[in-house]
């Protein structure tokens, strides 16, 4: 019960307030393209602070985050961390999946924003759009995150990763740092009902350019799962 109480007050105010800077960020926008990212920075802080005082979820990071030229590549448990992650990084370019940015409202503010479309059925094409896109992302000092499972993934799960990673490491030869996360445990895709916690980022280590590319995604897939059960890695 109390459960359910905190996710309907979570709901209650995250999802107006969220409205309320989408069009801020659409009206602000027109006069000054920064202030998108500036409202989205705004949005990620305003969603942890209500993920913290109604739902109970705190956020901690465990390891070292390097800053600089790295490719981000992080598990993807539930939409917490598609958010959150505006609280990690400096306005980071996140690659998202085409059909977001046919949300109404949202899908103008992710654009300006700078997030990367990635077209599933694209082939080479996406991969020339997300190698363009994460290159100018990278030069104007924004960290670039890839979520490599193409989609929010149970807790547990540990699918292999999709074909786009192999093909950005070698693209862009930057050093990759895996992050794993748990927020599946408190915010379970396809729920409505989050419960109290502490969702954990735990960071791999760095793993270099140049490497082999089935040893690049072993070294990724394993830092990715590194919270799941020990089983999962058997799948």
């Amino acid at each position: 019960m109390i459960t359910a109480l905190r996710s309907i007050v979570f709901m209650l105010f995250f999802y107006p307030g969220s409205l309320i800077l989408v069009l801020t960020a659409l009206l602000m926008g027109q006069f000054s393209p920064p202030m998108v990212q500036r409202v989205a920075t705004v949005w990620g802080q305003f969603h942890r602070l209500c993920a913290r005082w109604f739902l109970g979820q705190k956020v901690r990071i465990e390891g070292d985050l390097p800053l600089g030229d790295y490719l981000y590549i992080v598990k993807h448990e539930s939409m917490f961390e598609t958010i959150d992650l505006l609280c990690v990084f400096d306005r980071p370019v996140i690659a998202a999946k085409r059909e977001l940015f046919d949300i109404p409202l949202w899908g103008i503010i992710a654009e300006r924003y700078g997030l990367i479309p990635i077209e599933r059925t694209a082939g080479a094409a996406a991969m020339r759009t997300l190698r363009t896109s994460a290159k100018a992302a990278n030069a104007a000092g924004r960290a670039v995150c890839i979520f490599p499972e193409g989609t929010r993934v149970p807790h547990g799960e540990a699918p292999p990763l999709r074909a786009g990673f192999a093909g950005l490491y070698t693209l862009l030869g930057l050093p990759v740092v895996p992050i794993a996360i748990d927020s599946g445990l408190v915010s379970p895709r396809g729920s409505w009902m989050k419960k109290a916690g502490t969702v954990t980022y735990k960071v791999g280590e760095i793993v270099p350019t140049g490497l082999d590319r089935r040893e690049a995604e072993r070294l990724v897939h394993a830092a990715i799962n590194a919270l799941n059960p020990p089983s999962a890695l058997d799948q």
